[in-house]
């Protein structure tokens, strides 16, 4: 594939996202989009505030706002966090945008045109106390299946499983705790899933780039048998229901589920890339099969809460459409990073933010620990104790140790420029061996996809750089041997290029500071795997700085505050 489509899950409005939401599938889309951009590759990452739904408009009300306008703020609010992560989506979108409005519309009537979509009387819980029909995701009772006592209305988080909050057992009202609850008549829109079980479960099937925790999740629920799902709720904030362009009789008060429209959101905000890019950009060539979207691979990365809704619902809207829509290729789903054995939670504000993680340590800080530690092939708990050795023993005693001997060691001896010197020696011929090994191995381990193995190939190769100082030692060598100690200098100060390079993906803050200090190009190329070519890339006489400290330690007295701010081990 000549281009690459990659997509992250859609971070809800109501509030700035914990490092859970960024470790599961914001922080590693970017870190594939960025490796995939470095290697040449045609890559446009999309993303978008999710803004639809009860939600948001109780949190506008907590805010005494206008729920539009609290969703502008709030969308401003994490693009702008996003941007000081790091995160370079090429667009990070709306989906409460004119845009997804129709386009969510369009795939209505194109169901009910395929027989997808019928109307149907349903019981729906209605809160005497809060004067409303309750939302799904604001009822909650204990589980029929497993007994879970906090299950949700449309899916127990327990267990998994897919509900229909009527089943629920003790049920009551997330807004008020009021148990006065009735089951009242409504009518609604019904997406039948049920007759699109086959053609989903063939193209589940046919995923085979699907990691396994996504293809497990979604064999359940096919397992299971696939329900109709209500695609409409009575709310006043969302997609209005229309048809032939009008107000659909009897859904003038309605608005497509959040469930519904959300997912169309990614196309959607690919429509909006292209409708605010001045070079002309056609949003449908990257989703459209009969429009030039056969050469995109689609890449897709999300916490393994919204698989179900990803492998399911979302297919059934773009296969049942009947029309040429490209799909998603290869999901990438991860498991929960906890706190403390308990979950992160927004609502509960438990956890460290992304805001608040951002006033006690620079981005890459954040990045590298999350990739290394990586909720990837299961759940993983967040603990200050491995925060502090990410950030101590990889980054400051590592690499920034490495990056910083070496050129204070230039600048004191070689006055700041790269040196001339002699033919490389044994022990460079090995270190080219060990580094293209190396970079090999890390390269592949980027194109799969596999988190935690790239920053144990990435953490490998600065080793490499250390041991090489170590044994070469220059500030022996310029005793004796001066051109022994220029040809040192000169590979060390190549392989903080290479890091550059290599780190980019990862730590881009800090790997710009690099490239910038030994006169690399920016933005980044990858690699080849000839280390010799690689680490001869930076000619002699060009001129070096020592940048300021890449990674400052984290102390003990840092612990000790951090602790009592935020939580964390009793």
């Amino acid at each position: 594939m000549s281009r690459i489509l990659i997509t992250s899950a859609l971070p809800y409005i109501n509030g700035v996202k914990h490092l859970g939401n960024l470790a599961g599938s914001m922080l590693p889309a970017d870190v594939y989009a960025r490796f995939q951009r470095a290697r040449g590759v045609d890559v446009l990452y999309i993303c978008a505030t999710d803004e639809h739904g009860t939600p948001a408009e109780l949190a506008a009300a907590a805010a005494d706002q206008d729920v539009f306008a609290y969703c502008e703020e709030q969308h401003r609010l994490q693009h702008d966090i996003g941007r000081r992560f790091g995160l370079s989506w090429d667009w990070f979108g709306r989906s409460s945008s004119p845009q997804n409005a129709r386009l969510t519309q369009h795939f209505a009537e194109v169901l009910e045109d395929q027989g997808l979509i019928e109307e149907r009387t349903d019981k729906l819980v209605y809160s005497l106390e809060d004067r409303r029909f309750l939302p799904d995701r604001y009822i909650e009772g204990t589980c029929p299946i497993c007994g879970y006592e906090k299950a949700r209305g449309d899916q127990c988080d327990n267990c998994n499983s897919l509900l229909d909050p009527i089943d629920l057992k003790n049920p009551y009202s997330v807004i008020s705790g009021s148990r006065d609850l009735e089951v009242r008549e409504t009518r609604h829109l019904y997406l039948l899933q049920s007759k699109l079980q086959g053609r989903i479960r063939s193209w589940v099937d046919s995923r085979a780039e699907f990691s396994a925790l996504a293809r497990s999740i979604a064999n359940k629920h096919l397992d299971e048998g696939l329900i109709d799902r209500g695609i409409t709720r009575d709310l006043a904030w969302g997609v209005p229901v229309m048809r032939g362009g009008q107000p659909r009789t009897g859904f003038e008060t309605k608005v497509f589920y959040v469930w519904f429209d959300a997912p169309i959101e990614y196309i959607a905000a690919t429509e909006e890339w292209a409708d605010a890019s001045a070079s002309g950009a056609d949003w449908r060539s990257w989703w459209r099969l009969d429009q030039g979207a056969d050469d995109v691979r689609y890449v897709e990365f999300m916490g393994k809460d919204n698989v179900a809704f990803h492998t399911v619902s979302f297919p059934a809207t773009i296969l049942g459409s009947g029309e040429p829509w490209k799909t998603v290729d290869l999901l990438k789903a991860f498991n929960w990073l906890n706190w403390y054995g308990g979950k992160f939670s927004t609502s509960q504000g438990r956890g460290v933010f992304m805001d608040s993680a951002l006033d006690i340590l620079p981005p890459d800080c954040w990045r590298w620990y999350l990739t290394a530690n990586s909720p990837e092939h299961s759940d993983s708990a967040f603990t200050w104790e491995q925060l502090t050795a990410a950030v101590n023993r990889d980054l400051a005693d590592v690499l920034g140790n490495f990056v910083n001997r070496i050129l204070k060691f230039c600048e004191a001896r070689f006055g700041g420029v790269i040196p001339e010197g002699g033919e490389a020696r044994p022990l460079e011929l090995a270190l080219y061996e060990s580094v293209s090994a190396r970079v090999a191995d890390l390269t592949q381990q980027f194109e799969a996809i596999e988190v935690r193995k790239s920053a144990q190939a990435l953490r490998g190769l600065w080793v490499l750089g250390n041991e090489y100082l170590q044994e070469a030692a220059p500030w022996t060598a310029i005793k004796t041997d001066p051109e022994r100690a220029a040809v040192i200098v000169r590979t060390a100060i190549n392989l903080v290029g290479l890091y550059a390079r290599l780190s980019a993906p990862v730590i881009p803050f800090a790997a710009e500071a690099m490239a910038y200090a030994v006169g690399e190009a920016w933005p980044p190329t990858w690699p080849g795997v000839d280390a010799a070519l690689e680490l001869s890339r930076l000619p002699a006489g060009g001129r070096v700085t020592v940048p300021p400290v890449l990674f400052k330690k984290i102390e003990e007295v840092d612990l000790v505050a951090w602790t009592e701010r935020f939580g964390g081990a009793d």
